[in-house]
């Protein structure tokens, strides 16, 4: 949901006004702000054969540099659709950026098209006709590579400079009136933009903050409208966006204006009427980037970070004894292998050794019917941490024999066993496996760890976990042998039935509540 207001404001807060005068010019202001139409060309893009990125990067691009894109159309590689777009787009807006078409085989128009909008002929720019003469070794303008050096009569031709080579780049971009004609290739288009961007800077510049809010949007639809009315013909937008796959928001909030003090104001009064006990302050967006230095005494009461330390001892101690390439962490998208695995990563950099799959390696010992939520954020892990995945079927002892056949060099598995699971009472931080099975020095640095203390350590660092465990799952296993834990089964103030998050399970000795 997106709102833009369109009203008067004479106050923005009860504490704060300001005059009406500085107001209407604010308000001018954002309505002469420089906009944009953006034309993605390609019958590829909308067969789905090709997936668009160009115009995601030309809107934060066009957006970062003050300028407010007003649309995006896409369209196929017809003449007669192109020039009505072209047109109507230069029309509406102060520039129009097309991307793909460009090229030398029967379905390129998108040249043609936009000569026919500005109503002139194709016809062989001399610049461009000595480029590809000399690039393709061909000199007949009727042959498909010197069609790229035909564009619209009235164009103008802008070369870009590569930053690093400090030379004009070898192919231009190429303007008619307020239209500019990209290529379709994601790398030239962003090559070109970036050595060009001159050619659409403003001197405005979007004051943007956010409000993270753990709230369902029906619950705060009433405090975003009376922002709104508040707000009205003060040059602000407010965007309200849901994330149903966050872990510690639901909505993202996002007031945007080409005046910081409206920016500001409004964030007061969002924060003032909005619950302030479900506003996020202090979010991390990505702690993986923090590189360990979130595991600090600071983050966590005494008796956790007594047991963080140890853990992280125990994580060095290994590294000490083994080379990276030798140890393994067992990952299977569990709230314990996930707290396992943010401390192994710290102690990885604390280590200084290079965060790379060669360094970092993890086993999958996969369920027979997983979970398709275990797998996606099994896969964004591995994206998110940089690690090597082996996956194996079978149970555990199964899954060690391949791991010994397949990866001979790997001596330890470090494993998010606490004394609580089944069969792990007798444990040692460094237990060797029974002699009938691999030979695999287990490591477990998280045998003290309770179930709240997991909960605590990942809900303080903002790590993202899998979102089963926000449905009501306390412990994952098979899909068939996995239910939600009853004991977090409650009720509305409207009588429907809802499960709570794992995390705020009271007995913690309940939490295989949920395994069959």
């Amino acid at each position: 949901m997106r709102i833009i207001t369109t009203g008067l404001c004479e106050k923005f807060t009860k504490s704060k006004h300001l005059c009406l005068n500085r107001l209407h010019t604010c308000v001018n202001h954002y309505n002469m702000s420089r906009t944009a139409g953006i034309l993605i060309i390609g019958d590829e893009i909308l067969k789905g054969q090709t997936q668009d990125t160009n115009s995601a990067y030309l809107s934060r691009s066009l957006h970062k540099l003050g300028v407010n894109v007003r649309k995006i159309s896409v369209i196929g590689d017809n003449v007669d659709e192109i020039a009505v777009e072209v047109k109507k787009f230069s029309l509406d807006y102060d520039l129009v950026l097309t991307s793909g078409g460009i090229g030398p085989t029967h379905d390129d128009v998108t040249l043609e098209g936009v000569a026919r909008a500005c109503d002139v002929t194709v016809h062989p720019h001399p610049t461009l006709v000595e480029l590809c003469e000399k690039y393709f070794g061909v000199k007949d303008l009727n042959s498909p590579q010197l069609k790229l050096a035909h564009v619209p009569e009235t164009s103008q031709l802008h070369f870009g400079v590569d930053p690093v080579k400090k030379e004009k780049l070898k192919f231009p971009l190429i303007a008619v009136n307020n239209i500019f004609v990209f290529p379709g290739i994601p790398v030239l288009l962003q090559r070109l933009f970036t050595s060009l961007q001159h050619l659409f800077k403003t001197e405005d510049k979007f004051s943007t903050k956010e409000i993270l809010v753990d709230c369902l949007e029906t619950e705060i639809a009433d405090v975003l409208q009376n922002c709104v009315e508040e707000f009205k013909h003060a040059g602000l937008t407010i965007g309200s966006y849901p994330d149903w796959s966050n872990n510690y928001y639901k909505v993202r909030i996002v007031l945007e204006s080409l005046n910081h003090e409206v920016v500001d104001a409004a964030t007061q009064y969002l924060q003032l009427h909005l619950p302030r006990d479900r506003i996020l302050l202090n979010y991390v967006v990505d702690p993986v980037s923090l590189n360990g230095g979130d595991i600090d005494a600071t983050n966590f009461q005494p008796l956790l970070w007594h047991k963080v330390k140890s853990s992280l001892e125990v994580l060095e101690e290994t590294l000490g004894k083994y080379e990276p390439h030798e140890i393994c962490v067992g990952f299977n998208g569990g709230k314990d292998c996930t707290a396992l695995l943010h401390l192994y990563h710290a102690a990885l950099c604390r280590a200084g050794i290079e965060i790379n799959p060669t360094n970092f390696k993890a086993l999958y010992i996969k369920d027979k019917y997983p979970f398709e939520e275990v797998e996606q954020f099994m896969e964004s892990s591995v994206i998110r941490y940089k690690f090597h995945l082996t996956t194996m079927t079978g149970d555990m002892k199964q899954a060690l024999e391949a791991l010994k056949r397949d990866h001979p060099s790997i001596k330890a598995v470090v494993m998010g066993t606490r004394c609580s699971d089944p069969h792990s009472m007798d444990l040692s931080s460094f237990t060797m496996t029974d002699s009938d099975w691999p030979r695999f020095m287990r490591v477990n640095p998280l045998l003290h760890w309770t179930y709240h203390d997991v909960w605590k350590f990942m809900r303080k660092l903002y790590l993202p976990y899998c979102v089963l465990y926000d449905k009501g799952y306390t412990s994952l296993g098979s899909r068939d042998k996995t239910e939600r834990n009853t004991k977090l089964l409650t009720t509305t103030t409207h009588g429907t039935p809802i499960y709570l998050p794992a995390y705020t399970l009271q007995d913690g000795d309940l939490e295989r509540n949920g395994r069959l």
